[in-house]
């Protein structure tokens, strides 16, 4: 099978798309999958994203991880995507599409931003060490004094596969406050590795590192591969509404692979 492909990254989370609105790729493999996003057999990314038609939104965001099981929501995948959608000549300032968690609506700032709607959030677990909490997909995170000394991996690699959490797995989020905002980093599940920016990790940590106080807010948020914006309405101790993961959507290349 020929397939092809176009690569896209956000803040450095990179990810292979394909335009399966006519169904052409519907019977692509976990194993073909996992190896199109190979960094070293295959074109590399930390997922790959369809592009799907889907009646009464704009488009569908099928997600499959790097491993080539299909994952839960990726907030930097979903604005990759609807830059993408953009540029196959899908029309509209603001663009709703279906993804495994539910609606999500994106628009585009004239900076070449993609600002993605997020789902609220109506329950964070405080523990001792550090909250978990679900923003689409599952996240524990961890406020540190200084993350460039922290093991993302063996640490992130630690908490992903304890007791707790080894059956279904989580992301795992190491957090340091700035002068002005966060900065993150994140060991995701279905990569098992440290990746340069995970969206819905950024929005987790965003969440957790905001005054406990109701109140509007937007926390500036550093990645290993950039710079994002989280903004969003506190209005209750666990309860976060019209959160908007805000960032740079790029495309790499395009071209096509034979598997």
């Amino acid at each position: 099978m020929q397939i092809h492909f176009y690569k896209y990254q956000g803040t450095g989370n990179d990810f292979v798309i394909v335009d399966n609105r006519n169904g052409a790729y519907s019977g692509l493999t976990t194993e073909q999958i996992e190896h199109l996003c190979d960094r070293r057999f295959g074109i590399g990314a930390d997922g790959l994203m369809m592009l799907e038609q889907q009646d009464g939104y704009d488009f569908r965001m099928k997600y499959y991880n790097a491993d080539g099981r299909e994952g839960s929501m990726c907030g930097n995948g979903g604005r990759c995507l609807t830059a993408f959608a953009r540029n196959m000549g899908i029309p509209g300032e603001t663009l709703r599409f279906i993804a495994v968690d539910g609606e999500h609506d994106a628009k585009f700032r004239e900076n070449g931003w993609v600002e993605l709607k997020m789902q609220d959030v109506d329950l964070v677990e405080n523990g001792n060490t550090y909250f978990y909490l679900n923003t689409g997909s599952p996240h524990f995170v961890r406020f540190v004094t200084d993350i460039q000394e922290v093991d993302v991996y063996e640490e992130g690699r630690a908490i992903r596969y304890n007791e707790r959490f080894a059956e279904k797995g989580t992301n795992v989020n190491f957090v340091q406050e700035l002068d002005k905002g966060i900065f993150v980093r994140t060991y995701e599940r279905g990569v098992e590795d440290e990746t340069y920016s995970c969206g819905t990790g950024v929005t987790a940590a965003a969440l957790t590192a905001s005054p406990n106080e109701a109140g509007s807010y937007a926390i500036p948020v550093e990645t290993l591969g950039g710079h994002l914006e989280v903004r969003f309405l506190r209005t209750g101790e666990r309860n976060f509404e019209d959160i908007w993961l805000c960032g740079p959507a790029t495309p790499v290349f395009e071209g096509n692979i034979n598997i």
